[in-house]
């Protein structure tokens, strides 16, 4: 029976790939609209996870992320210091500027000033170049995506003269960064040299960086930093989930991609609900001569069941594979950079299109049950 109830749905072909198409839209559009979701408001996290060493993130009270901050006194670093559990803390500076490229385009740029001595702040990877350039004057190196965005005909932007902020900066590396949620143009520089790029007030340090000593757990630690200084101390996961729930709380990302997932499952419900209230419409008298002949309703249940589960594994399929064709298409551009599937949204989407598939085939079945075996002889 179940076989018959497969020749069934793909004899009408038109209907067949219409119950398809419906699936693999609404899948499609769920599971890659999630995707881009979870991957831009993780992008609140990336200037935390560029700093890969720093166990602690130490702050004035009143900062939330490491692009919403308050400036501290200097003295700040040396409180941190002498906190017991203290391997090593080191400043941080993080700060907007405005950069004139040799083109004469103006572009709005973050500048990260890591500590001079140990150059702890630097993402851990280099797309070019060294860590070491810092040490030649006036030396910056640039993220992947500043390279993109500032060097849009492709050229190479090492040893390019910058002038930023009416001062020289040359460019003399490229990091592998996590791009920011903005994609901005990001400046890594020696925290003295950013000192004389930023101008400022009498506080200029964003942060300070902290390892722990071997033992001490990190969030014991950012409690005792609290207790003894009266600043805010996060570790390092904390931080990056501050920066997460300030895009959500604080920008309308979750309501607009909100809106299109609700679309994308009023969509499946729409063309799925109707093609396949059609094929059963179609196929009434087929399902009454069966009834005829003596097939009882829980087997005419499992051929509609069959007939969704098919159709449904098929575009279901589709539209994930549409998502990880769309996601890995981007790869290659800075501004997706990192871009995955979680491996939680499928599941998610599948849920979503058992729903479609469970509502639409529920009102299909009952004109089915509803069906009286003599009808097929009128």
């Amino acid at each position: 029976m179940l076989w018959i109830a497969i020749r069934m749905l793909t004899g009408d072909a038109q209907k067949f790939y219409g119950l398809v198409f419906g699936i693999a839209f609404s899948t499609l559009l769920i599971t890659q609209q999630l995707t881009i979701f979870v991957n831009l408001i993780e992008r609140g996290a990336s200037g935390t996870y560029n700093v890969a060493n720093a166990d602690v993130w130490v702050m004035d009270k009143v900062s939330r992320t490491t692009d919403v901050n308050y400036p501290m006194p200097a003295t700040a670093l040396d409180k941190v210091r002498s906190v017991p559990g203290v391997e090593w803390a080191v400043p941080h500076l993080r700060a907007a500027a405005s950069v004139r490229s040799g083109d004469g385009d103006l572009e709005g740029v973050a500048i990260i000033g890591v500590d001079d001595a140990t150059l702890i702040g630097l993402p851990k990877r280099m797309a070019e170049g060294s860590i070491d350039v810092l040490s030649q004057p006036d030396s910056v190196i640039i993220d992947d995506t500043g390279v993109v965005r500032l060097f849009e005909d492709g050229r190479s932007p090492i040893g390019e003269r910058l002038e930023l902020n009416d001062q020289r900066a040359v460019i003399r590396g490229i990091a592998d960064a996590i791009p920011t949620f903005t994609s901005q143009v990001t400046l890594y520089t020696k925290y003295s040299q950013a000192l004389r790029y930023v101008p400022g007030t009498r506080n200029r340090m964003s942060f300070v960086l902290v390892g722990a000593q071997d033992g001490i757990d990190p969030k014991a630690l950012a409690e005792r930093i609290e207790d003894q200084t009266g600043l805010r101390a996060r570790t390092r996961d904390e931080f990056a989930q501050d920066g997460i729930d300030f895009i959500i709380e604080n920008t309308g990302i979750p309501f607009n991609f909100g809106i299109t997932v609700v679309l994308g499952f009023i969509v499946g419900v729409a063309i799925v609900g109707l093609t396949f209230s059609l094929f059963i419409r179609d196929n009434i008298k087929q399902f009454g001569a069966l009834k005829a002949i003596g097939v009882t309703n829980a087997k005419i249940r499992r051929m509609v069941v069959t007939q969704a589960a098919l159709v449904g594994l098929i575009g279901y399929g589709l539209g994930v594979l549409g998502t990880v064709l769309f996601v890995g298409a981007f790869l290659d551009n800075p501004f997706f950079k990192g871009f995955y599937v979680p491996w939680q949204i499928p599941l998610v989407s599948l849920l979503a299109e058992i729903i479609i598939l469970g509502a639409t085939g529920w009102l299909a079945l009952r004109n089915v049950l509803k069906t009286e075996p003599a009808s097929v002889f009128r």
